[in-house]
């Protein structure tokens, strides 16, 4: 799919990057079976958030909002900082391609926009409680709890498909849960080894994750493991796996008092979405927008 705003191109990252976005958000407030349902409508909605980011990036731009430079600094430390320190945060640049001024001028350009999405936003009534109270009411399966996992993983992939290359591959994974066995830190050989993007930045930490959102072969391992517990070699289509589990939530119908901030967060969403998708509308009116599949 090719989309073009004004002749300028929208890169196909910028819509993947909002359908990951939309699919984290929905996550919250939907099943996965849901989320599966609905794949069609949001790489739909994924393609418009795209071309709108486009278009509010431009006037932000032309709007102009200044961005205090003691921001940009703020932010750049909190990169370092989740970097694990100034040599890492360096070693993402090189990487990425990036220099320190590009993500100085990225990291402008999005506080513009989020302040411009302030300004659109800004009088906006937060939902009533009654409003939430009869949305819950009216939606109280979708607030039903998952049971959620929290975990790390070792990711290897082999070099070919062939069976000798997945072979080395697996039996190198052996030698590091061998390792890990014999006291080596799970995080520190996740950060050496793995070829998720995980390992170098959070130890191969996935943070929370609720039933169905992995891989089928990496999700029944990890809900039928105990806490504590470090799986065998578990193959899945992105690769060989090795599983810490480190943490496990039980499902359950949600009570009212459970859900109520979610909901909130939910129906501020939506009016948000409003307000900013009528502002959008207002500046696609005015530019040439061409979609080819």
């Amino acid at each position: 799919m090719t989309i073009t705003v004004d002749g300028e191109a929208i890169p196909e990252e910028a819509v993947r990057f909002e359908l990951e976005r939309l699919v984290r958000f929905y996550s919250e407030h939907m099943s996965p079976e849901q989320i599966r349902e609905q794949m069609d409508a949001l790489r739909e909605r994924a393609r418009d958030q795209a071309i709108g980011a486009k278009l509010l990036m431009r006037e932000a731009e032309r709007l102009d909002f200044s961005v205090p430079e003691s921001d940009v600094d703020e932010r750049i430390e909190a990169m370092v900082k989740n970097s694990g320190g100034e040599a890492g945060f360096q070693t993402q640049l090189v990487q990425q391609g990036l220099t320190i001024e590009m993500v100085r001028e990225g990291i402008k350009r999005g506080r513009k926009m989020d302040l411009l999405v302030e300004k659109i936003a800004q009088n906006v009534a937060d939902p009533s409680e009654a409003d939430i109270e009869a949305h819950f009411e009216a939606h109280k399966d979708e607030y039903d709890r998952a049971d959620r996992a929290a975990a790390q993983h070792i990711l290897i992939q082999a070099a070919s498909d062939s069976e000798a290359d997945r072979a080395t591959a697996c039996s190198r994974l052996e030698e590091i849960r061998s390792q890990i066995l014999d006291g080596k830190d799970f995080s520190e050989m996740a950060g050496i080894h793995s070829d998720c993007p995980s390992g170098q930045r959070a130890g191969g930490s996935l943070g929370w994750f609720s039933r169905g959102m992995m891989l089928p072969e990496f999700d029944q391992v990890v809900f039928d493991m105990d806490v504590d517990e470090l799986s065998d070699v578990v193959q899945s289509p992105a690769g060989f796996h090795i599983i810490y589990k480190m943490g496990h939530e039980p499902g359950g119908p949600a009570s009212f008092d459970d859900a109520h901030d979610q909901v909130r967060d939910f129906l501020r969403h939506v009016s948000r979405g409003e307000v900013i998708a009528g502002y959008v509308n207002d500046l696609k009116a005015k530019c040439e927008i061409e979609v080819k599949d």
